[in-house]
């Protein structure tokens, strides 16, 4: 016969067991190496505005903002939201980078450096995790979404519909 301390033993031991899986099935949150093979490898120096901005290739450009939206879902999208559309304590990254020098410094020390205040970590740094290219084609997808827009259908995903990517990085 089972006692009701023994019985709920069991209870709480097999609730442990079916609800760990929720835990483990939240997955990794540790920063993500992106691939960046298919992109030219920038060099060592960390440069300082966005390689792929002013770039006369469209296709490389187009590669780059790919690669960037892929980057972005890995290692942003669980904070900064789908399409830079923050809808928590991350900042929207719509609005607060621009298309430009300045905008591209703050997410360069941000993005390398990560956040932390008190001890606590809000951002990961991606320095020795991302490659400088990554970071820049992660830079370069982000600079066509639209601050506008509540959603992520204004960034570019390479469709017809979206296809309005220039060489600047913006659409018209």
């Amino acid at each position: 016969m089972v006692t009701k301390s023994r019985l709920l033993k069991i209870i709480m031991a097999a609730s442990a067991i079916i609800f760990s899986g929720s835990v483990l099935a939240h997955g990794n949150v540790s920063p993500q190496a992106v691939d960046v093979s298919t992109l030219p490898v920038i060099g060592e120096e960390w440069v300082e505005e966005n390689p792929y901005r002013n770039e006369d290739d469209s296709t490389l450009l187009e590669e780059a903002v790919k690669i960037g939206k892929s980057a972005f879902n890995q290692n942003c999208a669980r904070c900064h939201g789908l399409g830079g559309v923050s809808g928590g304590i991350a900042p929207d990254l719509r609005e607060t980078l621009t298309p430009d020098a300045e905008g591209d410094e703050w997410f360069m020390y941000r993005i390398r450096n990560g956040a932390e205040r008190n001890g606590i970590t809000y951002m990961p740094k991606f320095e020795g995790i991302m490659a400088q290219e990554a970071m820049w084609a992660l830079k370069s997808w982000l600079d066509t979404c639209d601050p506008e827009v509540d959603d992520d259908s204004s960034c570019w995903v390479g469709d017809e519909k979206n296809s309005c990517l220039t060489a600047e990085g913006q659409c018209e």
